[in-house]
């Protein structure tokens, strides 16, 4: 029986080891396929497998790493125009259309590695099809964009990620701890998410579902990679506490094990205030700080986005975390439509206030509202009627400020946290405070004192999203 060569891609997963090139490779390497993972932030292409690959995947799990696919996408057509090509993850079924365009063939959307041994394998029965030897035709969900309603998402039997072939973890992002730094591992112990936040690119994949991945599998999972000198485990899971008590048996389990070893997780401030009696658990098991989509300070805001918290939530749980003594990471869409200028004044001075300056990445501050396709933010008129067209350039429905000086000011900032990459947080807040203050005609407000207090733990991957 032929060995089917396969090479799987990644153009960008936000500084990590891609998980969404190990879990499928276990699969394939299981099913007999040769596996090549390519993850070209780290590596060139390596132009001979790609020559002879039989199908090439890319894992598509954000809006930065399928712009940058496009172009590897052509490069790759030229270089083996026999390669199938296939495009799996959260953003492949959203830009079905675009990526048709450029040559893929095979769009997967959520849980998507089954199917990938089954494109894989039609796709080698059909090489070596004869009289005796019948061919498996294409599942709906392999063929192209599945629609949920007749086609929902499968419960997969895990397999433990298979991460030979990557570059080791310490060439990849790391925790950042005052002058201190840790390699970091990234895993995922649940998939999706129950909610349905307006703006939120999981919802036109998963629309309130979600997966636990089996507590065997995940801490499998993460003993390779502390074995490769992981010492913390990002957690990728959309909410880590969809699933509380699934969530609560990992990270004890993860604590009786390696008890020095931290993580960090993604919790929404909602699960914080009704989950409020886990977070010391959170912080004794290791928990170096939490991200929470906060998304915005004007409840009006918030509400269009269903986010499910108020402003007066979001205090109440940074007060919580001040008093348990657990960091907490805020992330913001800080330019909306609704967004004014006096707005975004006051949510600088909200960030600075609480006491948030060192715990906010500074990208958060130029993070402008994406519209890709699907996205439910097109249900609202209002933005419709800002909507001006579909960009298949920037894969995302292009929308424009009513007060054309909040466009500007957003531009100028991405422009500024963009030039100062690696600088204190502090100095480039500072920065930002003064040129939106200035935009905004306002006059500077004091700033609160900055108190001597631990360094906040944070990933030193300098972009988002």
């Amino acid at each position: 029986m032929r060995r089917m060569r396969v090479v799987l891609i990644s153009t960008y997963d936000l500084g990590r080891q891609p998980f969404g090139l190990a879990s499928p490779a276990a699969w394939l390497r299981e099913a007999g396929a040769e596996v090549v993972c390519v993850d070209v932030t780290r590596t060139k292409l390596p132009l001979s497998d790609i020559r002879t690959a039989d199908l090439v995947g890319f894992f598509l799990p954000m809006h930065t790493a399928t712009r940058l696919a496009l172009g590897v996408i052509d490069k790759i057509r030229l270089l083996n125009p026999a390669a199938r090509l296939c495009a799996y993850g959260l953003y492949a079924p959203l830009n079905a259309d675009v990526l048709r365009e450029h040559g893929v063939e095979t769009i997967l959307g959520a849980e998507f590695e089954e199917d990938l041994v089954g494109v894989v394998e039609t796709f080698r029965l059909k090489a070596e099809a004869t009289s005796s030897l019948p061919t498996r035709s294409l599942s709906s969900r392999a063929r192209g964009f599945r629609l949920q309603a007749e086609d929902p998402l499968p419960h997969l039997h895990f397999r433990i990620p298979d991460r030979s072939g990557l570059p080791p973890l310490a060439k990849y992002a790391s925790l950042q701890i005052g002058d201190r730094t840790r390699v970091v591992g990234y895993t995922e112990a649940s998939r999706g998410c129950k909610h349905r936040c307006r703006h939120c690119p999981i919802v036109p994949v998963y629309d309130g579902r979600f997966r636990a991945v089996p507590v065997d599998v995940v801490l499998a999972d993460i003993r390779a990679q502390v074995t490769a000198g992981a010492e913390h485990i990002t957690f990728g899971d959309p909410d880590f506490f969809n699933g509380p008590r699934h969530a609560a048996a990992i990270i004890e389990a993860v604590h009786r094990e390696w008890p020095s070893l931290s993580y960090d997780v993604t919790i929404k401030v909602e699960h914080l205030l009704q989950q409020r009696d886990l977070l010391p658990v959170l912080r004794d098991t290791g928990c170096a700080f939490v991200t929470s989509a906060v998304e915005s300070i004007d409840d009006e805001v918030l509400a269009k986005l269903e986010k499910g918290h108020t402003r007066a939530d979001f205090e109440r749980t940074v007060a919580e975390f001040a008093r348990i003594g657990l960091a907490l990471s805020p992330t913001f869409v800080a330019f909306t439509p609704w967004m004014a200028l006096a707005g975004y004044c006051e949510l600088l001075q909200a960030i600075d206030r609480l006491g948030l300056v060192e715990a906010v990445a500074p990208v958060q501050y130029a993070i402008r509202l994406l519209i890709p396709q699907g996205s439910r933010m097109l249900e609202l008129p209002d933005v419709r009627a800002l909507v001006t067209h579909f960009d298949p350039r920037w894969l995302t429905h292009t929308w424009r400020h009513p007060d054309p000086r909040v466009d500007a000011l957003q531009r100028e900032v991405e422009l500024l946290v963009g030039s100062r990459l690696s600088a204190p947080r502090e100095d480039v807040f500072a920065r930002v405070w003064t040129l939106a203050h200035d935009r905004a005609e306002i006059a500077l407000p004091p700033r609160q004192p900055r108190l001597s207090r631990a360094a906040i733990p944070y990933l030193n991957e300098p972009w988002y999203c």
